[in-house]
């Protein structure tokens, strides 16, 4: 093997480490990372119970068209018995199956780790996306005799020629 051949190997295994998807990425198994879907006709809500006592300790209804990823890091909580894990997570938009899980929580265990799949009732609808706050054709840009609520015309509009 070659070294240039050796060094594209391990490049494509370190872009790899940071993928997740909902059937498990590329060798999918029970430590990998976990990602669930919201949809508009499906939204969820995702709860994590520490069993020792029943409590909750992250919720999050994920918003329509939005997916939660997480994982668990063994050992890397603030505490060695009641928090020794540590979940990292993000929210995305679907169908992201690359990135950084830039939020944490240190959490119990795996042992004493439970997660709660909750469908919520539908549907609900997308948050608007930033880049359309601004449109000419939104309700806001229009003009009264525009909108539902009606308005004037402006004086020298003529529909006829």
């Amino acid at each position: 093997m070659n070294r240039t051949h050796s060094l594209s190997i391990l490049a494509a295994t370190l872009t790899l480490a940071g993928c997740y998807s909902p059937g498990g990425g590329l060798y999918p198994a029970s430590g990998n990372g976990y990602t669930y879907i919201s949809s508009e006709m499906r939204p969820v809500t995702i709860t994590l119970f520490d069993t020792r006592t029943e409590e909750p300790f992250f919720k999050l209804e994920i918003p329509a068209g939005k997916q939660l990823t997480l994982n668990f890091l063994e050992g890397k909580g603030d505490d060695p018995v009641l928090r020794p894990d540590r979940m990292v997570y993000s929210v995305w938009a679907t169908g992201t199956s690359t990135g950084r899980l830039t939020n944490q929580l240190t959490c119990p265990p795996t042992g004493c780790r439970r997660i709660a799949y909750e469908i919520r009732e539908g549907p609900e609808w997308r948050e608007e996306p930033p880049e359309f706050e601004n449109r000419i054709d939104a309700v806001p840009g229009k003009p009264a005799w525009w909108t539902p609520q009606g308005g004037p015309l402006p004086p020298e509009t003529k529909f006829y020629n």
